[in-house]
């Protein structure tokens, strides 16, 4: 299976810039919790704890559960994509990825990609682009 990313890019020679992830994360504040999607470009990783937590308005935030991903969005772990995901789910773009005219995301499955323009994406229902990333280590 080529659904890792790296994986994936070194196979089909598509460049890390314009792959992106997609991070299912859980924000919590008092006895609510508030389900978000962040799409970001394989190079970098998302400020979960500081943009992502003060966009969503919760006191914690972090990576939802990998079970708890699989069975809220019924998308396969390393698959997960912001299309289709539960109505009302916060889509958080960053500014990169949205300003890509092509990247390849994951389709819901592992077995398979998505191409699509990043203003597209950008388009989806409950998206917000914003500046959620930073560069990975390297």
């Amino acid at each position: 299976m080529l659904a890792d990313t790296a994986a994936f890019c070194q196979s089909y020679q598509v460049p890390l810039g314009v792959s992106a992830n997609c991070v299912v994360v859980a924000g919590r504040r008092a006895e609510s919790v508030t389900m978000a999607a962040c799409l970001i470009l394989a190079t970098d990783r998302a400020d979960v704890n500081k943009t992502v937590r003060r966009h969503l308005d919760v006191r914690k935030i972090s990576f939802a559960d990998m079970a708890e991903a699989m069975s809220l969005t019924d998308m396969a772990y390393g698959g997960i994509t912001p299309i289709g995901l539960p109505p009302g789910w916060p889509i958080l773009i960053d500014q990169q990825v949205a300003a890509c005219p092509w990247i390849v995301i994951g389709s819901g499955i592992r077995g398979s990609k998505i191409a699509i323009r990043g203003g597209d994406i950008a388009e989806l229902p409950s998206a917000r682009v914003l500046n959620i990333a930073h560069p990975s280590a390297p």
